[in-house]
């Protein structure tokens, strides 16, 4: 337990970072001189990282060692995050962005993921996979919470010291590469448990497993696709230049998000085991894109803040669903992989996006990707539900017989 303890807090300190980058890098980018399609490429670039070392989670984690890889994934998101406070060159910024896999979703999706997802269920029973998954997920909407709330920090203290804009947010960026080498040190401290069993060898996947794999990734891709015409760097860009909302103001708004996000975590296990996962999954979704459309056309900031809060109190709810849907049709020495696999998809897809949501929102209008974002999701939802409504988790099986 003292091992799922520990992968719990570093969740929660991981998350609380991602988040407060997500609110302050396009702000902060924008601060030193950066265009909205510059800024776009840099979190393009950043999820593309990600995406990269997803894939290196997924097919070398096993054999790797699972610690091993948790400790230099951190190490190397603070060295990304600290070139990225230094310069003030796009090829350098790029080059930072893309090897500290720095995200600016605001949402903990990389590689570390990929690891937690594999790990996690090792410690528990498959009626308990779900509640676990959405505990694993409060923490890190909590995390989210408390890391949209510290964004504000870089603003206060330019009023409190009189320290220049730029240099106040150097600072916050300070602190991600402290939460970074915190989380390494944590790592440091896991034990063998965390590794693939002894009993279990690392081999390919089964026939049927890749043709589920392939499936649910492909659409997962799209999802993520229309989840990155609006990234937490790209949205705050959004208030900021269409309402003129302060960076502390955004970050107020992003911390309520995520405690809706978090409390719709407990409401998402209790709604699968009566409904199922995968209509959790899809019946939740698609009100919360139609939410997103209400957004892109709200005449004030508190409207929008509204229609925005009340999305985020549904759009959350397919994350400990979908997690467990995934880990419940592999077999359990395939979990790494199909972890792997599934966010790699997903980070693949936002890594795609923000370069199109950039020349979007600096030749079209600022509310465009919004609306691009949610058309493609409502259909990701459809197309999900369609192929996968007969694919059902061993335990839901159970329960109708």
């Amino acid at each position: 337990m003292r091992d799922l303890y520990i992968l719990l807090a570093t969740s929660f300190v991981r998350a609380t970072a991602v988040s407060f980058l997500g609110v302050l890098l396009a702000i902060y980018l924008a601060e030193v001189g950066f265009s909205a399609s510059e800024i776009g490429y840099v979190v393009g670039t950043g999820l593309a990282g990600a995406a990269v070392a997803s894939l290196i989670a997924a097919f070398l984690g096993d054999r790797h060692g699972r610690k091993r890889m948790f400790v230099e994934i951190a190490l190397l998101s603070g060295a990304g995050a600290a070139i990225l406070a230094f310069s003030d060159s796009l090829l350098v910024v790029l080059i930072a962005a893309f090897v500290g896999m720095l995200n600016g979703m605001g949402r903990d999706r990389g590689p570390a993921l990929v690891l937690d997802q594999a790990v996690l269920p090792g410690f528990l029973g498959q009626e308990e996979r779900t509640r676990a998954f959405a505990i694993y997920n409060v923490l890190k909407d909590l995390g989210h919470a408390l890391g949209a709330l510290l964004a504000g920090t870089p603003s206060l203290l330019e009023k409190a010291v009189d320290l220049p804009a730029v240099d106040a947010q150097r600072v916050g960026i300070g602190l991600y590469v402290v939460a970074s080498l915190i989380t390494a040190l944590a790592y440091l401290s896991l034990s063998r448990q965390v590794e693939l069993p002894p009993d279990l060898t690392v081999t390919g996947v089964t026939p049927q497993t890749r043709r589920t794999l392939w499936r649910i990734s492909s659409l997962f891709a799209v999802d993520s696709v229309g989840s990155g015409f609006f990234t937490n760097a790209l949205l705050s860009y959004f208030f900021f230049e269409r309402f003129g909302a302060s960076a502390g103001a955004i970050g107020v708004l992003f911390f309520l998000a995520r405690i809706a996000n978090a409390a719709s975590c407990f409401a998402a296990a209790w709604l699968a085991r009566r409904i199922g996962l995968l209509n959790t999954m899809v019946f939740t979704h698609i009100p919360s894109s139609l939410l997103l459309v209400l957004v892109a056309f709200a005449p004030t900031y508190p409207i929008a803040a509204v229609l925005f809060l009340l999305r985020e109190a549904l759009v959350e709810m397919d994350v400990p669903t979908r997690a467990s849907y995934v880990m419940a049709v592999v077999e359990p020495n395939e979990r790494t992989l199909a972890s792997g696999v599934t966010s790699l998809a997903r980070t693949a897809g936002w890594a795609v996006s923000p370069f199109f949501a950039g020349i979007l929102m600096h030749n079209v209008s600022l509310a465009t990707p919004l609306l691009v974002g949610a058309a493609i999701k409502i259909a990701y939802d459809l197309a999900l539900f369609l192929a996968f409504r007969n694919l059902r988790p061993r335990e839901e099986l159970q329960r109708v017989t």
